[in-house]
């Protein structure tokens, strides 16, 4: 049998302290528990402050026209003074005629594509004549590879200059037989490579210990190479007498396209 509870007796005020007790335990707790069981949740961090958006001063001003970027690459020339290319084989070019060719189509040029010094154009004409020293032609033996895309090899050239200076010049033949020159380049050149569809120069970047590479493209737009992607990049210093650096003299130089060594390769 029940006892009954008498409100304001002693047995009623136990029984409210009790529950009272156990209220602010489980209210203690409830945090605890719902710490255990989402950990990893997200947290608030207090209120944010409101965000406001760029304000655009002296709006009345007129902006200044920035003219478009120099792409920096040579404009295609068709190459005069040299017979048509049939079916648009540039293997069938000889790269030191053609060198030649250019020259005399722009004699006494020192500067810009076709720029060259006295004395190497005076070599590059002696290229191939009696009693001429092959090894000592300027214009290197041609590379072909095909960087337009269309399915045919383009001709790499390279001609030596004074002081490491070369310069790299691409050659492409139109359907109608002309040869047109899509890259000129004159640089102080570390290596030349080919990858994939690109033309790539590795040239002293100023800084020691440090080199430029610039990779040129086939900008169908413009239809020319363009330098395309720039990159300075650290490189290791070569011990004396090593092939490459400055100074030493390799046990085979470059070959040249005059000289009886193959035509480059692809």
């Amino acid at each position: 049998m029940a006892v009954p509870v008498i409100p304001g007796s002693s047995r009623t005020q136990r029984t409210r302290r009790r529950g009272g007790r156990r209220l602010l335990l489980a209210a203690l707790l409830l945090p605890l528990a719902v710490g255990c069981g989402n950990t990893g949740g997200l947290v608030s961090a207090g209120p944010t402050p409101t965000a406001s958006g760029p304000v655009h001063l002296w709006p009345e001003r007129k902006g200044a026209d920035v003219p478009p970027a120099d792409p920096g690459g040579a404009p295609p020339e068709y190459v005069p003074g040299l017979p048509p290319v049939t079916d648009q084989d540039v293997h069938a070019v000889d790269p030191v005629a053609l060198v030649q060719a250019e020259l005399r189509a722009y004699p006494d040029k020192s500067v810009g594509p076709d720029g060259m010094y006295p004395e190497t154009a005076a070599a590059v004409l002696a290229c191939g004549t009696p009693g001429a020293d092959p090894a000592k032609c300027p214009v290197l033996a041609p590379y072909y590879r095909d960087l337009t895309g269309n399915g045919k090899d383009e001709l790499v050239i390279g001609i030596e200059f004074p002081d490491r200076m070369m310069s790299v010049r691409v050659y492409t033949a139109d359907p109608d037989g002309r040869l047109n020159r899509i890259m000129a380049t004159t640089e102080t050149v570390v290596a030349v490579e080919l990858a994939g569809r690109d033309v790539i120069l590795r040239v002293p970047s100023g800084n020691p210990g440090y080199e430029l590479i610039t990779a040129w493209s086939w900008d169908e737009k413009q239809r020319s190479m363009l330098p395309t992607r720039e990159q300075i990049v650290r490189v290791a210093p070569k011990p004396p007498g090593s092939a490459g650096s400055a100074g030493s003299a390799g046990s085979e130089g470059p070959s040249r396209a005059g000289a009886p060594v193959g035509a480059g390769g692809r």
